[in-house]
């Protein structure tokens, strides 16, 4: 019997992959605990619709992200901080610092977590070149540039 599973069933397959079992399988295990549902053409129709509708959701995602990778480029972000002679800031520039920047200068909104940032933050005047997780497979780089305030 071929059924649909609604959510991952070990041995058997992940959720929403049609899959092959027997018939007592189906009816006794799977159908009544509702861990699968039968494969009739009306289910694999919706199926075939949630997927093409993630694919779609993936793609428009994907080119998102790529876009906003594109436009960093061009952007040279200025951050104003305190520091003393030698050009050590009093603490750091952390990556909720450079997410507000962003917004702020740019509006480009992004998530403080998606900015790869050396350990403790950034701790001295000048520029550095950051990388922005911004998608699975899209990263892009930003520089920051660090100025005596």
């Amino acid at each position: 019997m071929q059924v649909i599973l609604t959510q991952d069933v070990k041995g058997q397959g992940k959720k929403g992959q049609m899959v092959k079992v027997s018939d007592g399988y189906a009816r006794n295990f799977l159908l009544p605990k509702g861990l699968a549902k039968e494969a009739t053409k009306e289910n694999i129709n919706v199926l075939k619709g949630k997927r093409e509708s993630l694919e779609y959701k993936v793609r428009t995602e994907t080119a998102e992200a790529e876009a906003i990778a594109e436009r960093m480029k061009s952007i040279e972000l200025i951050i104003k901080s305190k520091s003393g002679d030698n050009g050590k800031l009093f603490g750091s520039v952390t990556s909720k610092d450079v997410a507000d920047a962003l917004t702020a200068q740019e509006h480009i909104k992004l998530d403080k977590k998606k900015f790869v940032m050396p350990d403790g933050g950034i701790k001295t005047l000048g520029t550095t070149t950051l990388k922005v997780k911004l998608y699975a497979g899209v990263t892009g780089e930003l520089k920051v540039t660090v100025e005596k305030a």
